[in-house]
């Protein structure tokens, strides 16, 4: 594609500080989460508060593919009418670069019984998805990826037995939390075992798996923890039920960093301490601004690692990354596009280090003109977080804005309604 063909988007760096209210859209991480589990109860659940946006219209539309009532009253409410079980969908599921969709109906997929082909586009085929694979595989189930990334076939047969299943969650937590959504509906009690963990015993992004276990037991799953790195799941099913999902705490990211970027204040309607979510912990970060510590570990909280990253380019001082090596398989390789659209905007800005990324903090370059073009490579938290700092750099302009659609189709408009001006169309 010439560049010329590249929608952009330029932020024109406001004149003053950024004031106003913005509500965050849903958690794209729970909507995606309530949809499954609701699917799989037996009557009607309404969801509320919920994200309607790429990633979770996948996840519906699929649903819908497998025999379940999902319909959408209005803008942040889906209502799911399940009958306890999926059916086979006539066509493969196909889910764009849903990473969360994408991971949970592979799994789900063991509980249908027929053939059920789990696919994404051209990024989703590069994300890697084996060792989930592997784990169905030791449940009995039949389920093919040659590639070791989606397209997956699974040949499911009603179910699976109960059983021991370990998993490696060296690489994402949705494997662990795919199999323990899918277990609650298994024929037997399941054990479900974490293997690939750091040198310290502790998973990568473990609060995702507490906000599944959590959406879990809102709908009736018994789940007990004998030790700090399994479960044992009940074969319960799960009860139809009415439930209230929260903003989202990666997409508030963006907007507490705004704030403090332009010394303005921006109410949210909900307060730090409201959210569940892992990416809330970064608030504390961000509010430590323009001191931010020269080291931050962003195991625990790996969406919001592009928001401080960037934020990092105006600090007093130097911050590296670590904890992040999972960032290089989410919707694209982040440490590389980070170190990349950094040092766009001044050489040497920013720079991997094996898997780390080490940001030179200047504050000087708030206020100057440094034109830069970012790729986005089609990931909506590269958009957003580099949107940032055009709000104190003239020339940021960004490849791709449509992109945020994935989780916050409705950002440059959040933006726009604080007082932030664009050159271009805004999708």
């Amino acid at each position: 594609m010439r560049d010329a063909d590249i929608r952009t988007l330029t932020i024109i760096p406001p004149a003053g500080p950024l004031h106003g209210k913005v509500t965050p859209p849903g958690s794209k991480s729970i909507t995606n989460r309530a949809l499954l589990v609701a699917a799989l109860a037996k009557g009607t659940s309404r969801l509320s508060g919920a994200l309607k946006s790429d990633d979770t219209l996948y996840m519906a539309q699929a649903l819908r593919q497998m025999g379940v009532g999902v319909e959408e009253p209005d803008a942040t409410s889906f209502v799911v009418t399940g009958s306890g079980r999926l059916a086979a969908p006539a066509e493969p599921l196909f889910l764009g670069n849903a990473g969360t969709a994408t991971r949970f109906l592979t799994a789900a997929a063991a509980l249908v019984d027929g053939r059920v082909v789990v696919d994404g586009d051209q990024h989703m085929r590069k994300r890697p998805i084996a060792p989930l694979v592997e784990a169905l595989r030791t449940l009995g189930v039949a389920v093919e990826a040659p590639s070791g990334c989606p397209p997956v076939t699974v040949t499911g047969e009603g179910g699976f037995a109960g059983g021991r299943v370990e998993v490696d969650a060296g690489l994402s937590s949705q494997y662990v939390s795919a199999l323990l959504m899918a277990a609650s509906c298994a024929r037997g009690p399941v054990d479900v075992a974490l293997t690939g963990l750091g040198t310290d015993g502790v998973i990568g992004a473990r609060g995702y798996v507490d906000l599944t276990l959590a959406t879990m037991r809102a709908f009736g799953a018994q789940v007990t923890q004998p030790d700090a790195t399994s479960w044992r799941i009940a074969p319960t099913g799960y009860v139809a039920t009415d439930y209230l999902i929260e903003p989202d705490a990666s997409a508030a990211t963006y907007l507490w960093a705004a704030e403090v970027l332009t010394g303005g204040a921006i109410d949210l309607g909900v307060p730090a301490s409201a959210f569940t979510q892992p990416d809330a912990r970064a608030h504390a970060l961000i509010s430590a601004f323009p001191n931010l510590p020269a080291e931050i570990d962003g195991a625990q909280m790996q969406d919001a690692i592009p928001t401080l990253a960037v934020l990092a380019a105006f600090n007093r001082t130097p911050v590296r990354f670590t904890g992040i090596a999972n960032l290089r398989v989410k919707e694209c390789d982040r440490v590389a596009a980070l170190a990349q659209g950094l040092s766009r905007i001044r050489p040497g800005l920013g720079a991997e280090e094996g898997d780390d990324l080490l940001v030179a903090a200047d504050p000087a370059l708030a206020g100057q003109v440094l034109p830069a073009r970012i790729d986005t490579f089609a990931d909506h938290r590269i958009a957003m977080s580099f949107a940032l700092a055009g709000l104190r750099i003239g020339g940021i302009t960004i490849e791709d804005p449509a992109c945020v659609g994935k989780t916050y189709p409705d950002y440059w408009r959040a933006l726009g309604s604080l007082g932030v001006r664009f050159e271009g169309e805004v999708p």
